[in-house]
């Protein structure tokens, strides 16, 4: 049972790991930042230059700058999945009359996912740029609360229309910005949230089937050997019935590549299950995740909109509606899969 206990303190650690960032995401200082900042204080002196410019342009690269790291990475794990399941679990659930129906399923929703998945790396999210700002400026209205008028990018030297944001890593400001995807190497904005939701819609579709019909060979395997019926001499002497943790061994030392295929995939499918509830969720109210996290700390200080002749402020913004941009769920979806285009002025 060693190795069912590693695997156990493995899935535990992972799970907390992903807990911790979750509750931390979008704070400044975080434990990860001081624990971070704190071994690379002690270690410093200790590790010679070249190694420390490595690591520090590594970072950089992968995380704020475009990088196509993250997409091979994804298209390799890809890979070595649909490898293992051809390879091994194909030909057992074919031997276990699994019909090509069934088994064409994982392979089909691949076809989908990777068309998904090229609209959202190659799709324009929505940027903004000189010639399609007066457009953009009138999509959405400022609710004077998390966007206000009269404010410009600083980077991009142009006004800023309501719901966008810049985006350090691409360089750009992006009209109803989500968030900038690494595994995508795209920002997910007006124009391609759409793929973004189907695309992850697709992907924990494909980890579910995959993993429905591995566990279903191995169910039958079990079945079919008879261990559930056997017995075996504990440390004691005494004759035992082979329970749940014994069956467990035996899968893993009969199967181990498909076995740890199935918690890799299992632990995937409710990791983007998690993850794809949560847009669901704003697509659902018409919310981004930048506008969620603005307003988990939002605090009133608005002096950076245009003053009031008068040199005051804007007026006291009207914080009754929780979601200001929503209009109701079909609305809200029909915004998402058909978004509104910038109104273009015709030249006389």
């Amino acid at each position: 049972m060693d190795f069912l206990t590693l695997f156990a303190v493995y899935v535990l650690t992972v799970l907390t790991c992903i807990i911790l960032i979750c509750k931390y995401s979008g704070q400044q200082q975080t434990p990860f930042n001081t624990l971070f900042n704190g071994v690379a204080k002690v270690f410093a002196p200790y590790t010679p230059k070249w190694l420390q410019k490595l690591s520090h342009w590594t970072l950089h690269t992968l995380f704020h700058q475009r990088s196509n790291m993250f997409i091979y990475l994804h298209t390799l794990l890809e890979g070595a999945v649909y490898a293992e399941f051809t390879y091994e679990v194909f030909g057992f659930c074919r031997e276990m009359d699994t019909t090509l129906t069934s088994l064409s399923v994982p392979y089909i929703l691949l076809a989908v996912k990777t068309f998904f998945f090229y609209r959202c790396i190659k799709g324009d999210p929505g940027t903004v740029t000189r010639s399609n700002i007066a457009g953009q400026l009138h999509v959405y209205p400022y609710d004077r609360r998390l966007f206000h008028p009269g404010v410009s990018c600083p980077t991009c030297q142009l006004l800023k229309p309501a719901r966008s944001k810049h985006c350090r890593v691409c360089n750009r400001c992006v009209l109803r910005f989500d968030h900038h995807c690494v595994w995508v190497n795209n920002c997910i904005g007006a124009q391609n949230t759409r793929y973004f939701l189907l695309y992850l819609s697709s992907v924990c579709a494909m980890a579910g089937s995959v993993a429905l019909l591995t566990g279903d060979m191995l169910l039958h395997a079990v079945l079919r050997s008879g261990i559930l019926r056997a017995t075996y001499i504990d440390e004691n002497g005494d004759r035992q019935l082979a329970g749940p943790l014994f069956v467990a061994q035996h899968l893993f030392l009969t199967f181990p590549r498909i076995v740890f295929m199935l918690g890799f995939l299992v632990f995937i499918f409710f990791l983007l299950a998690g993850y794809s509830l949560f847009h669901f969720y704003l697509a659902l109210v018409n919310q981004t995740s930048n506008e969620w996290y603005k307003s988990r700390g939002y605090v009133c200080q608005h002096c950076r909109p245009t003053p009031a002749p008068d040199g005051a402020c804007s007026p006291a913004p009207d914080h009754s509606r929780r979601y200001f941009y929503s209009r109701g769920i079909l609305p809200n979806l029909r915004e998402i899969f058909s978004p509104p285009r910038p109104v273009q002025k015709k030249d006389n």
